[in-house]
């Protein structure tokens, strides 16, 4: 399910070097990782629950070290200081991402949302401007929430 993601993250720890490829991969994580964070911090508190969620899906579902995932943190938090919008994260992981891979993006962020057992408005205007962003359909979106629903039920 993770698989290509799996390996954009994983390959940042294989010493790839400079080559394009890698860099790629690496804007991707920042890119990915920095929607996670404006899902954590939309309701103006990033919560000690949200940031270990964040990184136990940096390290179970992306195989990274704890020291990595917390410099991807900082990196994409850099990133969005510096970003005007969040459409510059959104049209990378569009150039590099399938239909399935952003789907899976889309759950990991719905996870972030349930984190505390329920969505403010906030949350709900962030998901459908990500799913806007990711060219993703309202089914789509919705189809991702109930799996995600139906699995910590």
């Amino acid at each position: 399910m993770f698989d290509f993601l799996k390996d954009v993250f994983s390959k940042a720890t294989s010493g790839c070097g400079e080559n394009n490829v890698c860099k790629e991969d690496h804007d991707v994580q920042i890119a990915t990782c920095a929607l996670f964070l404006e899902m954590a911090e939309i309701d103006d508190r990033f919560t000690d629950e949200e940031k270990e969620i964040i990184l136990s899906i940096l390290e179970d579902k992306y195989g990274l070290s704890r020291g990595y995932a917390d410099g991807l943190i900082k990196e994409a938090e850099e990133g969005r200081n510096n970003s005007v919008d969040l459409w510059h994260f959104a049209s990378l992981i569009n150039q590099h991402c399938s239909i399935e891979e952003k789907l899976d993006i889309v759950e990991l962020l719905w996870r972030i949302v349930f984190i505390d057992g329920k969505m403010n408005r906030y949350e709900d205007y962030l998901m459908h401007k990500l799913a806007i962003l990711l060219r993703l359909s309202d089914s789509q979106l919705i189809n991702a929430k109930l799996k995600v629903l139906h699995e910590s039920a």
